[in-house]
């Protein structure tokens, strides 16, 4: 295997628990999927949420399924400014001490203490695509896009291994904008 990895955009979204959901949709509203995504089980909903912050408000953001154990709102850099939230750049999942922020539904609101994060760029491998391509859980690489319009070299990607995934770097929008990033790019991983 060459050391390519494709690269995808995450955009704007939030992870919700079931009962998060419930206040924000209605008890008799199910998650309903409407796309399904790269990795293994995970899928974009029909539903849609609007987060709020001190300064602004965002409307239209996707809701990620299945539901998690905690609510997460991840954002860019950018969407962190118009919100007026603090930048916390962690991994998913780690919401430890990190900002909250209004999630509004169209049956209800909550307001989350801890969630909001831009998240952490990373690479998604099975254990299979990690050994093949010399990588280990928790390794920290670079990733350049040599795309000869706005070449770019991602550093600190964090290498996450789980049987569950699938081979994929994710980034974020203001990233992928930096670098040009489009459908089927690849950038090569550099150790």
């Amino acid at each position: 295997m060459e050391n390519k990895v494709l690269i995808e955009t995450s955009a704007r979204h939030v992870h919700l628990n079931e009962e998060t959901f419930k206040i924000l949709f209605g008890e008799d509203k199910e998650l309903t999927v409407r796309k399904d995504l790269s990795q293994p089980g995970q899928f974009a909903a029909e539903e849609r949420v609007t987060i709020v912050g001190p300064r602004k408000s965002i409307p239209n953001v996707s809701i990620l399924g299945p539901f998690r154990k905690d609510n997460q709102v991840e954002i860019s850099a950018t969407d962190a400014r118009t919100l007026g939230i603090d930048i916390v750049i962690r991994e998913s999942g780690d919401i430890k001490n990190t900002p909250g922020c209004k999630i509004v539904g169209p049956a209800g609101e909550v307001e989350i203490k801890e969630g909001v994060i831009v998240a952490k760029r990373h690479i998604h491998a099975t254990p299979e695509d990690a050994k093949a391509l010399g990588l280990v859980d928790r390794q920290i690489v670079s990733v350049d896009v040599s795309n000869g319009i706005r070449s770019v070299t991602f550093k600190d990607v964090v290498v996450r291994v789980r049987e569950d995934f699938s081979l994929a770097m994710h980034i974020d929008t203001d990233e992928s904008n930096a670098g040009s990033i489009g459908p089927n790019t690849y950038g090569e991983i550099i150790k």
